[in-house]
């Protein structure tokens, strides 16, 4: 998978979470700084975090870290994949 191929796919996903059901075009900004903290943050947890940070910043309402750890690893995963391309 390709780096900008792998960076639309993260978007879907975060736009497809849509956790607060404010319907999936809302998080077009989270959705960027998200994917900016993917290329950051090497360890899920530390993502997660980040993740909670964003939303919270956005919606003052804090995401349960869980959910934010799911869409974590499927971040990271997308990651490494577009990293092993030759």
């Amino acid at each position: 998978m390709e780096e900008s191929q792998a960076v639309r796919e993260m978007m879907k996903i975060i736009s497809k979470w849509d956790p607060f059901k404010y319907g999936e075009e809302f998080y077009e900004t989270e959705a960027v700084d998200i994917v900016q903290a993917v290329y950051t943050k090497e360890n899920p947890q530390e993502l997660a975090e980040s993740i909670q940070d964003i939303f919270e910043a956005s919606f003052e309402q804090i995401l349960p870290l869980d959910n934010c750890m799911k869409v974590a690893e499927r971040l990271l995963i997308i990651k490494d994949s577009s990293s092993c391309t030759p």
